[in-house]
């Protein structure tokens, strides 16, 4: 396996560039993972929206904090799609709090979604495996 740690850095190279123009070359795709992302989540533990939001930082796909807009619209679709309920929780002092958990629906779909992300991955191990040859080589 591929360690991605060791994929030589060039500064000349300037790879920050598309950060610096704000092209998203990489950065804007992230958010297709929040859905697998929280589901994966969900499958440890009911949790509320804010804890769902520190996890996933904790998961690295994100250079801060997530967009919190994002993480809650996905959950409401994710709700309408069945694959999480949530509930009020009222007990304890301070506002009122959704907790979502994983419906069985929900887990079959985690599980497609390991699917599709284990193929993924091979691909961009192959990726990552060619650009070290190619580059190593310069």
């Amino acid at each position: 396996m591929l360690n991605y740690n060791n994929i030589p850095e060039d500064k000349d190279r300037k790879v920050t560039h598309c950060h610096d123009q704000k092209c998203g070359c990489h950065r804007g795709r992230v958010s297709r993972f929040i859905e697998p992302s929280l589901l994966l989540l969900l499958a440890q533990k009911s949790a509320h929206g804010y804890e769902l939001m520190a996890d996933l930082t904790g998961l690295g796909f994100y250079e801060g904090e997530p967009d919190p807009g994002a993480v809650y619209r996905n959950l409401r679709q994710m709700e309408k799609e069945r694959l999480v309920e949530s509930e009020w929780e009222t007990s304890g002092s301070g506002p009122a709090k959704r907790l979502y958990r994983l419906t069985s629906k929900g887990e079959e779909c985690q599980h497609s979604w390991a699917v599709s992300i284990g193929r993924r991955n091979k691909a961009l191990e192959n990726f990552l495996s060619l650009y070290k040859k190619i580059f190593s080589e310069q």
